[in-house]
């Protein structure tokens, strides 16, 4: 995708977990969100491939099915290349 800013993309990912129902692991404090960064942030306009994100599960979920419950609430054009554990 080449015209979607890096917080859109942030913001987009963040409502794809959310949506999922996936026990995401949230900060503390005041406001929590949870826990998910992108690795690299790009300019507007430049089209990128193999973008590096990582985000904490509460518990341990087989990869498949998280990797199937992601699936499910990605917009077309936006696809998971690889998915694993850290």
């Amino acid at each position: 995708m080449k015209y979607i800013s890096h917080l859109d993309l942030m913001r987009l990912f963040l409502r794809v977990l959310r949506r999922s129902g996936l026990p995401l692991k949230f900060s503390e404090g005041f406001n929590p969100h949870p826990k998910f960064s992108i690795k690299r942030a790009f300019k507007l306009g430049v089209e990128f491939f193999n973008e590096e994100a990582s985000f904490e599960l509460k518990d341990s979920i087989a990869i498949d099915h998280v990797n199937r419950a992601i699936l499910t609430q990605l917009p077309e054009g936006i696809e998971i290349n690889k998915l694993e554990y850290a």
